[in-house]
């Protein structure tokens, strides 16, 4: 009925049921992380298959909630993702229905409905939620057909408006003017390198202004700055090792990998942000004294405990406002690198191990919006091989004419 499994932490539980096709079959469903969890699951399932089938003793929820307790080895943000999707969405609008009864029918109402909601903010659901709306539910779904639950999956054949990315947007002189005349911004912005310049001036007495001009330099994503420690910076060689961050979860503040395996990356440091992390350190070590640990955080709150990284998205706003510039969010600020590094003409590449991006499709796509100065010289670039040898003609014609 289960099995300790040594080195997962997590129970399974086997047992025989009847298959589609009428004969018993072995059922096998794993991640519970009691015994009594996994004994109690069983014996629902085999409750279910005397009582005429399997999907006949599941509802929606029933099984929405199942499936997410048997998911292990979710990274915390996905995790809470499905669960969000589950408790908000997914269960209110089909969680009565059984789960056998399901229909793409049933699903499409679902996403009809969801579609003419607001956000707490007053917006639409955008239709980028939409979809993570629909995998959420194609995964559990899938997972009720591999365990014989169910035939087939009902929202397979469901289809949401097509999603896009809002593209970054620089904030031009005409922007700025229109923002501050009429209060309108892109969802996505970009600062200017003079903009940029002003907040870090702006922003040199906050007392992570270590940690602005970190990310805004060199595209560090916020859990990842709140994640570093000081055994991950190599001053000397002017290096910083990302392989880690901070993720806030129900359960409080955890430690994970970052984001994907690409993003676990070696990142160069310019020498000014070294000597302003140089003096941050003789800071630290002074303020914290015998408390200061080479394994400690090198950013943290005035207490000493770590920062949150929903605490400096709010920090950053503030400051941002404050300082009368153009809003931008805190990941703006990595669009922001990836856009300038191609202003100074660094090799897109380089611009993609810096952010950690696994695709450099990613970057060319959605990181890099090209400031002006940057079309100014390609417009003249173009202007001066182009019409250098239009007016090079002109006189040759001009010449054999005469």
């Amino acid at each position: 009925m289960q099995l300790d499994k040594d080195g997962h932490g997590s129970w399974y539980f086997a047992v025989q049921v009847s298959g589609p096709a009428g004969r018993r079959e072995r059922l096998r469903r794993g991640g519970f992380t009691t015994a009594e969890q996994a004994y109690r699951a069983g014996g629902e399932v085999i409750a279910a298959d005397q009582d005429g089938g399997l999907g006949a003793g599941y509802t929606v929820a029933r099984w929405l909630r199942c499936w997410l307790q048997a998911q292990q080895g979710l990274r915390p943000s996905t995790r809470e993702g499905y669960a969000d999707h589950v408790r908000l969405h997914l269960i209110p609008y089909l969680g009565r229905i059984e789960l056998a009864q399901l229909t793409t029918r049933d699903i499409g109402r679902m996403f009809a409905a969801l579609a003419g909601r607001c956000t707490r903010y007053g917006k639409p659901i955008a239709p980028s939620t939409l979809h993570r709306i629909r995998a959420t539910l194609r995964a559990a779904l899938n997972a009720a057909v591999r365990e014989g639950l169910i035939a087939s999956n009902p929202a397979r054949m469901i289809r949401l408006p097509a999603s896009s990315r809002p593209y970054p947007q620089v904030w031009t002189d005409r922007r700025v003017a229109a923002w501050r005349r009429e209060g309108e911004h892109p969802t996505v912005a970009v600062w200017t390198a003079d903009q940029l310049a002003e907040f870090l001036v702006f922003a040199r007495h906050d007392r992570l202004h270590v940690l602005w001009q970190l990310i805004a330099l060199r595209g560090l994503r916020r859990g990842e700055a709140a994640g570093l420690r000081w055994i991950d910076l190599d001053l000397d060689r002017r290096e910083l090792a990302v392989n880690r961050q901070l993720v806030h979860t129900d359960a409080g503040l955890i430690v994970c990998p970052p984001k994907i395996a690409a993003s676990q990356r070696i990142i160069a440091l310019d020498t000014e942000t070294v000597r302003l992390l140089r003096r941050h350190e003789q800071t630290e070590r002074q303020r914290l004294g015998d408390a200061w640990r080479e394994t400690g955080p090198i950013f943290t709150r005035v207490d000493g405990s770590p920062l949150r990284p929903d605490y400096l998205t709010v920090r950053f706003r503030n400051l941002v406002r404050a300082s009368g510039l153009p809003p931008i969010r805190l990941h703006d600020l990595r669009h922001g690198t990836a856009s300038l590094a191609l202003a100074c003409g660094s090799d897109l590449r380089v611009v993609q191990g810096t952010l950690g991006h696994g695709s450099i499709v990613v970057t060319s796509d959605v990181y890099t919006s090209v400031l002006p100065e940057v079309y100014h010289r390609s417009a003249q670039a173009i202007a001066r091989l182009v019409l250098g040898k239009a007016r090079r003609t002109a006189r040759n014609l001009r010449k054999a004419a005469a």
